[in-house]
């Protein structure tokens, strides 16, 4: 496959290198003539460890060169893959100025000669980017449409410092396009690639890789606070964090992933509360785990919020207990919500099979004793009951009885699900 790479920086370099070690046909483009000589000289232009080997090689090999004009780079290839960088500005906002000068000379080169192309954006952006800069740019203002055009988002997840081995074997190869052309050309341009091939929207696919540096910023700090904390408890954190990381079922895993509703239960907020006491008592701050308990309250509040800007008053609830199959209604945020538009005026009704209120005892019942101990009287005990009084429906849990609740529904019913569709487990 003919591949132009625009942008030889950290990403372009490594991704133009062993896209030609795949014996593909590679032209580099950049606007800087050091890189470029520097590329054609089988020399990097940065530090990466087995970099300058392997350009050396395919360079010599004749399936690598570089060049600074974008005329030659879209005529020699059929395929286009964005990987200038996009920096911070002051404010935080991404700078995609470059992607868009990139696009609007690809496009320019496209419009003097119409032919099927495919332009990829493998740099990092936000959401709506490549709609909102990558499209106009490419086509233009007062020029013909480019029915032949399509194009994609291929996010890069390399480290510097293993980039090689992490383009060989990422955690997958990811690819937003509507376009099924596009990914079909991605799977033959990756065919090498020892990785799951996933295409999604382009959307999903721009967000996904945000996610995946948010998150591995947010594994990054919480390590360093439970650090911060194990040191000032006398305790060893490298052995605590090697037993945490034994766990494959729960810690290191999918669990607790899917976005929903606010967690409750008897362990989860009781344990961070006891941490946060403890840091406290050991004069320690920890800014990422002082706000878990907050973040999660604000969902509960948002939650509230959506209710009862809906301006009506009969509301039923789908599942109190804080996860479905479970009776425990013990710091449940269902629990907290009911009280809340209680208190706030609404007519509120329950269905939740699982709770069963004769059956309750022990810290369970002295728990609903204590925070609702008007909740029997609102309990239903059919779906067709919680229906006919309710306005507006609320959703906790997505499980059977809130599938079966929802499609027994009445049009002028509003639905509320705070699950998201998805089933949460705490």
């Amino acid at each position: 496959m003919r591949v132009s790479i625009f942008g030889l920086g950290y990403v372009g370099c490594v991704t133009a290198a062993c896209l030609a070690k795949a014996s593909h046909h590679v032209i580099g483009v950049d606007i800087n003539p050091d890189k470029v000589a520097m590329v054609n000289a089988g020399s990097a232009p940065l530090v990466e460890p087995g970099l300058g080997d392997l350009l050396a090689e395919v360079t010599g090999a004749g399936g690598l060169r570089a060049t600074t004009s974008t005329e030659e780079g879209v005529s020699g290839s059929d395929l286009a893959m964005i990987c200038v960088g996009t920096p911070s500005r002051d404010n935080g906002q991404l700078d995609v100025d470059a992607i868009r000068r990139v696009a609007e000379g690809i496009g320019q080169r496209l419009r003097q000669a119409p032919r099927p192309y495919t332009v990829v954006l493998r740099s990092t952006v936000l959401p709506g980017t490549t709609e909102s800069v990558l499209l106009p740019a490419l086509r233009g203002t007062g020029t013909p449409h480019l029915p032949a055009l399509t194009v994609a988002v291929n996010p890069e997840f390399m480290r510097e410092g293993s980039s090689l081995r992490d383009f060989a074997q990422p955690p997958i190869t990811l690819v937003g396009s509507d376009a099924p052309q596009a990914g079909a050309l991605l799977r033959e341009l990756y065919a090498q690639v020892d990785a799951p091939f996933v295409q999604t929207s382009i959307r999903s696919a721009e967000m996904a890789k945000y996610v995946s540096n948010a998150f591995h910023a947010l594994k990054i700090t919480f390590a360093n606070e439970i650090g911060d904390f194990c040191e000032a408890l006398g305790v060893d954190a490298s052995e605590v964090m090697r037993v945490f990381l034994l766990d494959r079922k729960l810690n290191i895993s999918e669990a607790y992933l899917r976005p929903g509703f606010a967690f409750g239960g008897s362990c989860l907020p009781k344990d961070l509360r006891a941490l946060a006491y403890a840091a406290r008592s050991a004069d320690l701050t920890l800014p990422v785990l002082s706000q878990i308990l907050p973040s999660n309250d604000r969902q509960i509040q948002q939650g509230v919020t959506r209710v009862l800007a809906t301006r009506r008053r009969r509301i039923g609830v789908l599942g109190l207990a804080f996860k479905p199959g479970t009776d425990d209604l013990r710091e449940s945020p269902m629990v907290l919500l009911v009280e809340t538009l209680i208190g706030k005026g609404c007519d509120v009704r329950v269905l939740d099979r699982s709770v069963s209120i004769a059956r309750l005892g022990g810290a369970n019942r002295r728990y609903i004793e204590e925070e609702i101990p008007h909740v029997a009287s609102l309990m239903c005990e059919t779906a067709d009951a919680l229906l006919a009084h309710a306005e507006v429906l609320v959703v906790a849990n997505s499980d059977d009885q809130a599938r079966k609740a929802l499609a027994a529904a009445r049009p002028d019913q509003l639905v509320i699900d705070l699950s998201r569709g998805a089933v949460q487990h705490g």
